[in-house]
Protein backbone atom coordinates (compact mmCIF):
# COMPACT_ATOMS: atom_id res chain seq x y z
CA UNK A 1 0.00 0.00 0.00
CA UNK A 2 1.21 3.47 -0.64
CA UNK A 3 2.03 5.77 2.25
CA UNK A 4 -0.87 8.21 1.62
CA UNK A 5 -3.43 5.40 1.70
CA UNK A 6 -1.97 3.97 4.91
CA UNK A 7 -2.06 7.40 6.58
CA UNK A 8 -5.64 7.97 5.42
CA UNK A 9 -6.75 4.60 6.78
CA UNK A 10 -4.98 5.25 10.07
CA UNK A 11 -6.62 8.66 10.42
CA UNK A 12 -10.03 7.23 9.64
CA UNK A 13 -9.67 4.48 12.22
CA UNK A 14 -8.77 7.04 14.89
CA UNK A 15 -11.67 9.30 13.88
CA UNK A 16 -14.34 6.58 13.90
CA UNK A 17 -15.21 6.83 17.62
CA UNK A 18 -15.86 10.56 17.18
CA UNK A 19 -18.86 9.81 14.99
CA UNK A 20 -20.75 8.43 17.98
CA UNK A 21 -20.02 11.69 19.83
CA UNK A 22 -21.93 13.88 17.35
CA UNK A 23 -24.91 15.82 18.67
CA UNK A 24 -27.89 15.50 16.31
CA UNK A 25 -29.61 18.60 17.77
CA UNK A 26 -26.51 20.70 17.11
CA UNK A 27 -26.24 19.01 13.71
CA UNK A 28 -29.74 20.18 12.86
CA UNK A 29 -28.49 23.76 13.31
CA UNK A 30 -25.38 22.91 11.26
CA UNK A 31 -27.70 21.67 8.50
CA UNK A 32 -28.77 25.30 7.94
CA UNK A 33 -25.65 25.56 5.78
CA UNK A 34 -26.96 22.72 3.60
CA UNK A 35 -30.58 23.70 3.11
CA UNK A 36 -29.81 26.26 0.42
CA UNK A 37 -29.34 23.23 -1.86
CA UNK A 38 -30.84 20.23 -0.02
CA UNK A 39 -34.21 19.48 1.52
CA UNK A 40 -35.13 16.70 3.87
CA UNK A 41 -38.50 15.24 2.99
CA UNK A 42 -39.76 11.88 4.23
CA UNK A 43 -41.25 9.27 1.87
CA UNK A 44 -44.78 10.50 2.66
CA UNK A 45 -43.92 13.98 1.36
CA UNK A 46 -43.65 15.62 4.79
CA UNK A 47 -41.03 18.36 4.88
CA UNK A 48 -38.62 17.76 7.74
CA UNK A 49 -36.50 20.68 6.55
CA UNK A 50 -37.62 22.81 3.64
CA UNK A 51 -34.71 23.51 1.39
CA UNK A 52 -33.44 23.82 -2.12
CA UNK A 53 -33.70 21.31 -4.90
CA UNK A 54 -30.25 21.89 -6.40
CA UNK A 55 -29.03 18.90 -4.40
CA UNK A 56 -30.89 15.67 -3.73
CA UNK A 57 -33.25 15.10 -0.83
CA UNK A 58 -31.16 13.89 2.12
CA UNK A 59 -33.87 11.86 3.89
CA UNK A 60 -32.39 8.43 4.53
CA UNK A 61 -29.01 9.33 3.02
CA UNK A 62 -27.08 7.06 5.40
CA UNK A 63 -27.50 3.57 4.01
CA UNK A 64 -28.81 4.72 0.63
CA UNK A 65 -27.06 3.88 -2.60
CA UNK A 66 -25.07 6.53 -4.41
CA UNK A 67 -27.11 8.56 -6.93
CA UNK A 68 -30.28 6.75 -5.83
CA UNK A 69 -32.95 9.46 -5.73
CA UNK A 70 -35.43 8.82 -8.52
CA UNK A 71 -35.66 11.66 -11.02
CA UNK A 72 -32.68 13.62 -9.65
CA UNK A 73 -29.98 14.54 -12.17
CA UNK A 74 -26.69 13.81 -10.46
CA UNK A 75 -23.35 15.14 -11.61
CA UNK A 76 -20.92 12.91 -13.46
CA UNK A 77 -18.67 12.33 -10.43
CA UNK A 78 -21.32 10.79 -8.17
CA UNK A 79 -22.83 9.00 -11.17
CA UNK A 80 -19.44 7.43 -11.93
CA UNK A 81 -19.15 6.19 -8.34
CA UNK A 82 -22.66 4.71 -8.51
CA UNK A 83 -22.00 3.00 -11.85
CA UNK A 84 -18.66 1.54 -10.74
CA UNK A 85 -20.06 0.40 -7.36
CA UNK A 86 -23.78 -0.32 -7.90
CA UNK A 87 -24.27 -1.84 -4.44
CA UNK A 88 -22.29 0.81 -2.57
CA UNK A 89 -24.10 2.94 -0.01
CA UNK A 90 -23.36 6.15 1.85
CA UNK A 91 -22.09 5.38 5.33
CA UNK A 92 -20.74 7.59 8.10
CA UNK A 93 -17.13 7.35 6.93
CA UNK A 94 -17.92 8.12 3.28
CA UNK A 95 -20.06 11.11 4.31
CA UNK A 96 -17.25 12.29 6.58
CA UNK A 97 -14.73 12.21 3.75
CA UNK A 98 -17.15 13.63 1.17
CA UNK A 99 -18.16 16.57 3.37
CA UNK A 100 -14.53 17.47 3.97
CA UNK A 101 -13.77 17.86 0.26
CA UNK A 102 -16.37 16.55 -2.20
CA UNK A 103 -14.24 16.83 -5.33
CA UNK A 104 -11.21 15.15 -3.74
CA UNK A 105 -13.49 12.34 -2.54
CA UNK A 106 -14.90 11.78 -6.03
CA UNK A 107 -11.38 11.80 -7.50
CA UNK A 108 -10.08 9.33 -4.92
CA UNK A 109 -12.97 6.90 -5.32
CA UNK A 110 -13.15 7.04 -9.12
CA UNK A 111 -9.39 7.25 -9.66
CA UNK A 112 -10.08 10.01 -12.21
CA UNK A 113 -8.00 13.13 -11.57
CA UNK A 114 -10.37 15.23 -13.67
CA UNK A 115 -13.56 14.06 -11.92
CA UNK A 116 -15.37 16.52 -9.72
CA UNK A 117 -18.36 16.89 -7.49
CA UNK A 118 -21.04 19.46 -8.15
CA UNK A 119 -21.13 20.13 -4.40
CA UNK A 120 -18.66 22.90 -3.63
CA UNK A 121 -19.38 23.28 0.09
CA UNK A 122 -16.71 21.89 2.43
CA UNK A 123 -16.94 21.16 6.13
CA UNK A 124 -13.67 20.81 8.01
CA UNK A 125 -13.06 18.13 10.64
CA UNK A 126 -14.45 19.00 14.00
CA UNK A 127 -17.62 19.02 16.04
CA UNK A 128 -19.63 20.76 13.30
CA UNK A 129 -19.06 17.91 10.86
CA UNK A 130 -19.61 15.23 13.51
CA UNK A 131 -22.85 16.92 14.55
CA UNK A 132 -24.07 17.20 10.97
CA UNK A 133 -23.38 13.51 10.38
CA UNK A 134 -25.24 12.65 13.61
CA UNK A 135 -28.18 14.69 12.32
CA UNK A 136 -28.11 12.96 8.93
CA UNK A 137 -28.14 9.64 10.80
CA UNK A 138 -31.21 10.84 12.72
CA UNK A 139 -33.08 11.41 9.44
CA UNK A 140 -31.95 8.04 8.09
CA UNK A 141 -34.24 5.67 9.98
CA UNK A 142 -33.24 2.63 7.92
CA UNK A 143 -29.48 3.22 8.22
CA UNK A 144 -27.47 0.05 8.81
CA UNK A 145 -25.12 -0.22 11.77
CA UNK A 146 -21.92 1.62 10.94
CA UNK A 147 -18.67 -0.35 10.95
CA UNK A 148 -15.93 1.43 12.85
CA UNK A 149 -13.24 0.18 10.49
CA UNK A 150 -14.68 1.72 7.33
CA UNK A 151 -12.10 3.50 5.22
CA UNK A 152 -14.57 5.97 3.74
CA UNK A 153 -14.95 4.11 0.47
CA UNK A 154 -18.52 3.54 -0.61
CA UNK A 155 -19.80 0.76 1.60
CA UNK A 156 -21.55 -2.15 -0.05
CA UNK A 157 -24.40 -3.52 2.03
CA UNK A 158 -23.79 -6.82 3.79
CA UNK A 159 -24.65 -9.92 1.79
CA UNK A 160 -28.07 -11.27 2.67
Amino acid sequence: MNRKLILTLAAMSMAAPAFAQGDAAAGEREYNKCKACHMIQDPDGNDIVKGGKTGPNLWGIVGSKFAAEEGFKYGPGITAIAEANPDAVWDVASLDRYLENPTNYVREITGDASARSLMTFRLADGPGKDNLIAYLLSVSPDAPAQPEDSDGSPMAPPAE
